[in-house]
């Protein structure tokens, strides 16, 4: 390839480039970000459905309360849980995307995780 022609490209597309409005490129790349921004909120708002069940196997009759539906794989449920328990005044544990919470609190899960915007289902 001739150098000659390489730079007269070159030229013609920086002779081009100063054609343009200062900041052209700067708005295009603006308007990319807030769309990044905007879908990754949109993914983010998207809650999962959560499913609320009493369960008393292998627990010697004891109740516990335990809500599934969390992806094992976002750490979010961790510090739900968390908050669940001092709400609640109660016991519990988080691991591999379910919050088990002692006792037959059903209807107190209910209302927090609504008010936290999940849809739920008692089950």
């Amino acid at each position: 390839m001739d150098m000659g022609k390489s730079n007269d490209w070159m030229a013609s597309l920086q002779a081009l480039k100063d054609t343009l409005p200062q900041g052209a490129d700067n708005a295009s790349e603006e308007e990319a970000l807030v769309e990044s921004h905007a879908r990754q909120v949109t993914a983010g708002a998207k809650k999962p459905r959560l499913d609320i069940i009493l369960d008393r196997k292998g627990r010697k009759g004891k109740e516990a309360t335990i809500i599934a539906g969390f992806a094992p794989d976002d750490d979010s449920y961790l510090e739900m849980a968390a908050a669940l328990k001092k709400r609640l005044g109660t016991g519990g544990s988080a691991r591999g995307g379910e919050i088990l919470i002692q006792g037959d609190r059903r209807g107190d899960v209910k209302q927090y995780l609504e008010s936290q915007g999940y849809k739920t289902r008692l089950c």
